[in-house]
């Protein structure tokens, strides 16, 4: 005998949200790189003096590639080859820039991290020791270098739309 039949249906509905959000939250904890996948795409920032531009693109499943650049004019600034790469469960940013650090790669990893955020960190590294993303909303974040620089703390923040 069922006491409350009008009872069951939400009930089921409760138990099937619960049960999908769990399994996206596993698959986020058992797979890290899907907190990264709104950086795929081309974003860019054109300032008083540079045209900053990033593009990232998936790989695989463990690993996002990218480009950035910084020009001033027709000339390039500054570039770099970028990756995330996951293994063993942590995720780990991996730049290497023309014509720094011998063209080695530098390994920053992932700190701190939500949907929305990503905190990667080197101590060991001259400067930045410290690189963040912060998603504004699907068309806007803001990329942040960060650490200490001649014995004083140090932010360059570099905001940026989504191009495609």
């Amino acid at each position: 005998m069922i006491l409350f039949p009008h009872i069951k249906l939400p009930l089921l509905v409760m138990a099937c949200i619960t049960l999908a959000h769990t399994s996206s939250y596993a698959q986020q904890k058992s797979n890290p790189i899907t907190q990264a996948k709104w950086l795929i795409g081309s974003w860019r920032n054109q300032s008083t003096e540079t045209l900053d531009t990033e593009t990232w693109k998936k790989l695989n499943d463990s690993t996002f590639v990218g480009k950035s650049y910084s020009f001033n004019g027709s000339e390039t600034v500054s570039s770099e080859h970028l990756r995330i790469e996951q293994h063993e469960g942590k995720l780990y940013y991996i730049p290497t820039v023309k014509n720094q650090n011998g063209g080695r790669a530098i390994t920053f990893t992932l700190t701190s991290s939500d949907n929305k955020h990503l905190v990667f960190e080197n101590p060991e590294h001259d400067f930045p020791q410290k690189i963040t993303y912060t998603q504004i909303n699907k068309d806007s974040l803001v990329a942040e270098i960060s650490g200490l620089w001649k014995g004083k703390q140090k932010a360059i923040q570099f905001p940026m739309k989504r191009v495609k």
